[in-house]
């Protein structure tokens, strides 16, 4: 039997994870919903800017992880995350505590890009190791 990914490219399976998970969704709304689809007409245009965020990495993520594995993609994002709830808190930005850049945060950082790397280089070594035997 040939997997799927064997005979769909990844434009198909990330179609497949849109449509699967919005049905789902959907479904879920439909029965345990407490709202109106129609109030998104009325949120604030940045808030809605998130769907195309979320679409975005999850296409990212199905391309990246036959390139680079699993965990480094995971790892990947979390680094992403943090980063950019570090930007937000440094300046203050969705009306909230504001934070500011320390050493502490940045060395955070720079382990965690070290790790990635480690990571990362580990699973190539094991990757072309694993191929030859």
């Amino acid at each position: 039997m040939v997997s799927f990914s064997k005979k769909a490219d990844t434009l198909e399976s990330a179609f497949l994870t849109f449509i699967t998970g919005g049905f789902i969704l959907f479904i879920i709304t439909l029965f345990f919903g407490h709202g109106s689809f129609l109030e998104f007409f009325h949120a604030p245009k940045w808030q809605l800017a998130a769907v195309w965020f979320g679409v975005g990495y999850l296409f990212l993520t199905i391309v990246a992880i036959p390139k680079i594995g699993v965990i480094s993609a995971n790892i990947s994002a979390v680094i992403g995350q943090l980063t950019m709830g570090m930007v937000i808190d440094h300046f203050g930005w969705f009306e909230g505590l504001t934070i500011h850049f320390d050493v502490k945060r940045v060395a955070a950082l720079i382990i965690m890009l070290i790790a990635l790397r480690l990571i990362y280089k580990a699973e190539i070594k094991n990757s072309v190791y694993g191929a030859k035997s």
